[in-house]
């Protein structure tokens, strides 16, 4: 009789097998929560990730954290804190980068919400904020 094996186990395989496949993953499932904030498909991506790169007891050892808190915060409803989070990319040799979106990524754009930010030289004391709202 054949074995078969679930898919996650195959996706874990190829990404343990190809590290430009495992920033690629990680890299989508980051894209992919900014658009549909998901957290569960987030963690499940990450903790897939984290499969891929030794599993849970090494990346909390290189993490300086224990595999339970680890666990612990992937199988969480919420969104790891950002510097836990930063933690947890950085013990598996990555980071975080902030680049511009494109305009057809940009709500606002598609709104016709105006997104510019004006030059600090150009804001004029009555366009400052009062506290005293008088």
């Amino acid at each position: 009789m054949r074995k078969y094996r679930k898919w996650r186990e195959i996706v874990v395989e190829q990404l343990a097998a190809d590290w430009d496949a495992a920033l690629d993953y990680i890299q989508f499932a980051m894209e992919e929560y900014q658009v549909d904030g998901d957290t569960a498909v987030l963690l499940l991506s990450l903790e897939t990730f984290i499969a891929s790169q030794g599993g849970i007891e090494e990346v909390a050892k290189r993490s300086a954290m224990a595999p339970e808190t680890l666990s612990k915060i992937l199988s969480s409803e919420e969104a790891p804190h950002l510097g836990t989070f930063v933690t947890i990319l950085k013990a598996l040799g990555c980071r975080l980068s902030i680049e511009p979106l494109k305009t057809e990524d940009c709500g606002a754009a598609h709104a016709g919400v105006d997104t510019s930010v004006a030059p600090i030289e150009d804001i004029k004391s009555e366009m400052v904020l009062s506290s005293d709202n008088k």
